[in-house]
């Protein structure tokens, strides 16, 4: 596809955004009205229209319930969507909305309402219109926070949620290619304000992006770091999976996975890097606990208080012994063997609390 920010996107380059779709049986096409969602629902049209055999498309518009236009907005795109001959549906949003976490908490709705059209219409894949500016945007707010290299590969081409595929085809497409795309022809789309209310993170790095863009971190050089970054945590996660089969292997056990009843070695596990401890006590926390994922900083100050009980206790020639839970997981290292299993329900909160910055990994 040619490397031109601002030309609109041509047949034969929708053809290859959405190659890998065209064997879906059904396809929800997730439209807010904006320029980038309206986009993705006009060339997938007409990308479908050029199949002789395609997936069928559904145009589905969450309304958040936080806007008085966001319901204008939702009849513009269903108007868009019968000239198209697509079928649209608006979905509302009608849980009480929280105080704080605003924007973290309509995410979360917008997938879970998403999911679930595409499940009653039979849809595979929910494809949504992230630009590679929202890719460059997603990286700095996880770099503020302090996230690991998961958390800064940012945003996966494709994903998972709710047993539904989720896709975003236009991850290596600036925001203004979907523009140009839409004004040549000649079609019409919403501006949403919240974009640029600065009470919001991301509105407010995007005030500073063009500053970036001047020293050399534009939106096209960071989302390049956030792919590089997501392949290097591929290699990592694959070399998790040998550890964990080393740990089970060690512990006589055929099972790839070593969490069990009979632990694993801890001197094995000290012996390993320390990165791929921190995902082996990750994966193993969230596999067995109860409470949600676990916090990377958590996770990471956890593994600091196994080792220091080892090493302490080891110059001292005595028993290494500690339990701590986290995430609904009670973590144990007793008689030289680290054990993971589910913590008993807690009836108030008063367990040992693990500082760190917060963190999806």
């Amino acid at each position: 596809m040619p490397d031109d920010d601002h030309s609109p996107i041509s047949v034969s380059d929708a053809k290859r955004l959405f190659a890998d779709w065209k064997g879906a049986p059904a396809i929800v096409l997730a439209v807010s009205g904006g320029p980038d969602s309206v986009a993705l629902m006009w060339l997938a049209a007409r990308w479908r229209r050029a199949l002789a055999h395609g997936p069928r498309l559904f145009a589905v518009t969450v309304d958040h319930g936080l806007r008085a236009e966001a319901a204008r907005e939702a009849r513009e795109v269903k108007r868009l969507a019968r000239t198209l001959d697509l079928p649209h549906r608006t979905l509302r949003w009608r849980d009480a909305k929280p105080k704080t976490g605003l924007p973290a908490a309509a995410r979360e709705a917008r997938y879970r309402l998403l999911a679930r059209a595409a499940q009653r219409s039979g849809a595979t894949h929910i494809l949504t219109a992230h630009t590679r500016d929202d890719q460059a945007e997603t990286l700095l707010m996880r770099m503020l926070r302090g996230s690991g290299i998961a958390g800064l590969s940012a945003m996966a081409r494709l994903s998972e949620r709710d047993g539904v595929l989720l896709a975003r085809p236009f991850l290596n497409v600036s925001k203004s290619r979907l523009i140009a795309t839409l004004k040549q022809a000649k079609i019409d789309f919403a501006d949403d304000p919240t974009n640029r209310d600065v009470s919001f993170t991301r509105p407010r790095l995007r005030t500073l992006m063009p500053l970036l863009a001047a020293e050399g971190g534009d939106a096209r050089n960071l989302a390049r770091l956030a792919s590089r970054l997501g392949r290097a945590n591929a290699a990592l996660e694959i070399l998790v999976d040998g550890a964990e089969r080393y740990l089970a292997l060690r512990g006589g056990k055929a099972s790839h996975s070593p969490i069990n009843a009979s632990g694993f070695d801890a001197n094995v596990f000290a012996a390993m890097p320390e990165e791929i401890r921190v995902r082996l006590l990750l994966r193993a926390i969230n596999r067995v606990g109860h409470e949600g994922p676990a916090e990377l900083g958590k996770v990471e100050a956890l593994l600091q208080a196994l080792d220091r009980e080892i090493t302490e206790k080891k110059t001292a020639g005595q028993k290494a012994r500690l339990k701590q839970t986290l995430a609904g997981a009670l973590v144990s290292l007793i008689d030289g063997r680290i054990h993971i299993e589910p913590a008993p329900t807690r009836r108030r909160r008063n367990s040992a609390h693990f500082g760190g910055d917060p963190d999806s990994t």
